[in-house]
């Protein structure tokens, strides 16, 4: 369905739609069918997952930054809100999303799983192609764990050291017990899981698992982990249109 009702948007900081002529309105459900609207199953779908997380509680919380969710939810919309209106750049911002939610120094700063979902919910209706971004992503997560892994090998134990992983100690024990635990499988396992991502390439290398079959590893979980976003947002985002037009 085209975006033809700005009436139910709502200004934010990325363009001021206030000043634009409201036309005639329409049931709210119309603007919430709309993948192109600010106001579409993107962002409701993205809305919907920060909610729940926050729900559940997170290390970032706990620590005394309860507002990270909203900057995270902010900082997808904006990323969401650029692939939308420049199509183009969507492949290298995917890339470079992918790419800091596995480096392991990034990833603790910028959750970037959320606009990667967003996006992936905005294929369907903004005519992005899948293979491209899936590519991208895949690039770009396969790379974020060869440099920590290469960080891994190069500095061993300290590693640790190294700001922000340092505000986080408890996290590379975690990583190290788990690739002791599991070898070459915990590179593919850890992807899937946030705080494992940012720490099992760094043990990795720590141990100096072997360069082909941690490679081997990276690449195939990088592909289906960029996959796995992509392809649940876009999924997500059509049953839930689908349901907002039969309900």
């Amino acid at each position: 369905m085209s975006s033809t009702n700005r009436s139910f948007e709502r200004p934010n900081a990325y363009g001021d739609i206030t000043s634009r002529p409201k036309r005639a309105a329409a049931h709210p459900l119309v603007a919430a069918c709309d993948l192109k609207s600010r106001k579409g199953l993107a962002y409701l779908l993205l809305d919907s997952l920060f909610g729940i997380a926050a729900a559940k509680g997170s290390p970032f919380t706990a620590r005394g930054a309860g507002k990270a969710f909203f900057e995270m939810e902010d900082f997808a919309h904006a990323m969401a809100d650029f692939v939308r209106d420049h199509q183009a750049w969507a492949a290298p911002i995917v890339l470079l999303l992918a790419f800091g939610e596995s480096l392991a120094f990034i990833s603790l700063l910028i959750t970037a799983w959320g606009a990667l979902v967003a996006i992936g919910a905005l294929i369907g209706a903004s005519g992005i192609n899948f293979w491209p971004i899936w590519i991208a992503g895949g690039i770009g997560a396969a790379l974020g764990d060869w440099i920590s892994y290469w960080f891994g090998y190069k500095y061993k134990e300290q590693v640790a050291q190294i700001w922000p992983l340092s505000r986080y100690p408890e996290i590379l024990p975690r990583g190290e017990a788990f690739v002791k635990r599991w070898g070459v499988p915990s590179i593919f396992i850890g992807r899937f899981f946030g705080p494992l991502r940012a720490s099992v390439p760094l043990a990795a290398g720590i141990f100096e698992m072997p360069y082909l079959q941690f490679q081997v590893a990276n690449f195939v979980s990088a592909m289906v982990w960029a996959a796995a976003l992509l392809v649940s947002g876009d999924v997500i985002a059509q049953i839930t249109e689908w349901l907002w037009r039969t309900v």
